[in-house]
């Protein structure tokens, strides 16, 4: 007899409670519950000229598609390549942030900066998207604290200390597992620490998604406020170095923190990896061909190859039940206090089936149900715990 793995138990647990919640109509609970997203790329997009106040063709966002969705509350990720260029990084995130401004000024019945919790209960109150800024990468502040404290007068309100790179004072998930025996040292140095403390103090929330383990440990034995993973999964049902462990999910909990679920396949389905690799070997001839007619043709260059291969990736994309599985798994490990949703939309190429943009979401509304959580419970989950976490970090 074959054992059931961990997402299988789990989807047969969540059909046995179908019937219970029927009589509970999920689009409605999902309209009525305050839905925050802790992690989107969409300012890519803006950079790239496109008026996301108007229904686009393209990506996973736009501010109509985010009020379909039923997003309340919208974290859009400031974040710069770290390859090095004569503008600061600095500087660049700056000019993101003026480009969300002006997006704000340009529609100013859709949408609203928040800064704090009073403003998103007003914003909310008042029917416009809230967007809140995060920044993805400790690389942007340029070992300055200065810099930290700017962008906490602009409005950002939480950092991802790292992002796939190191910076001189924090290293990063994949330099600790592709760097074994190479880096110099690893976790946080002096400075590190004092960022720490610095975020601390400011009521900006310390961001653990791409950290290497060392560096996580370290932060939490020094943080004395709850802490975030803005956008990971659980390791134990995919084996990601950008995952979070058990006992990293149980010390972001114990902190009073929440883990917000990242949508990417790779993220959330151990096969993905398999399958999409064999899929693309398959394809190799045709890839090719399609590249080279790319440098041929201007209209060409702006299809990706994820589109130019959408029907080979539509069989390989993994079911909804497999990025349930991730909310189910921390809601039964710690507690539905501590998970959310942390999507990376247009930051991520492919994504699970029935979740093909923000206008899907309400589809987790309607699988937590399934799975036996309670209007609360799902509430938590959808929006609340962020708002609480946002009030303990929050200087007041």
């Amino acid at each position: 007899m074959k054992y059931l793995n961990t997402v299988q138990i789990i989807f047969i647990t969540c059909l046995f409670f179908i019937g219970f919640q029927n009589n509970i109509d999920y689009r409605k609970l999902h309209s009525d519950a305050l839905v925050v997203d802790a992690h989107n790329d969409v300012v890519q997009r803006i950079l790239e000229g496109e008026d996301i106040s108007k229904r686009t063709l393209r990506g996973h966002s736009d501010l109509p598609r985010l009020k379909d969705g039923g997003v309340d509350v919208q974290f859009f990720s400031i974040w710069v390549p770290p390859q090095k260029t004569q503008r600061s990084y600095f500087d660049q995130a700056n000019e993101q942030i003026d480009s969300i401004e002006i997006l704000i000024r340009r529609n100013p019945h859709q949408a609203a900066l928040a800064k704090n919790a009073s403003d998103i209960e007003k914003f909310v109150r008042d029917g416009k998207l809230v967007i809140m800024l995060g920044i993805e990468g400790g690389h942007h502040i340029a070992d300055d604290l200065r810099k930290l404290e700017q962008f906490y007068n602009r409005g950002v309100r939480y950092m991802t200390l790292t992002w796939n790179n190191s910076t001189s004072w924090a290293t990063s998930a994949r330099d600790e597992d592709d760097k074994i025996g190479k880096l110099k040292r690893k976790g946080l140095n002096d400075f590190g620490v004092k960022v720490i403390r610095k975020m601390n103090d400011l009521g900006m929330i310390i961001d653990v998604s791409h950290l290497g383990e060392t560096t996580f440990w370290d932060v939490v034995k020094r943080t004395t406020k709850p802490i975030i993973a803005s956008h990971s999964s659980v390791w134990s049902l995919s084996h990601n170095r950008r995952n979070l462990k058990d006992d990293q999910i149980k010390a972001i909990a114990k902190t009073g923190g929440v883990v917000f679920i990242n949508f990417l396949p790779l993220f959330i389905d151990s096969t993905y990896a398999g399958k999409e690799r064999r899929m693309r070997e398959r394809n190799k001839s045709r890839v090719d061909s399609f590249h080279l007619a790319q440098k041929r043709s201007g209209p060409l260059r702006n299809i990706s190859t994820e589109e130019f291969l959408k029907d080979e990736y539509l069989a390989i994309r993994p079911p909804l039940e497999r990025l349930i599985a991730h909310f189910d798994y921390v809601a039964k490990l710690v507690g539905v206090d501590h998970v959310g949703i942390g999507s990376d939309f247009d930051g991520i190429s492919i994504t699970p089936l029935e979740m093909d943009d923000v206008t899907y979401l309400p589809n987790i509304t309607r699988e937590l149900l399934r799975c036996g959580y309670s209007e609360n419970e799902i509430k938590k989950i959808l929006g609340e715990n962020f708002i609480r976490v946002l009030k303990e970090v929050e200087v007041r």
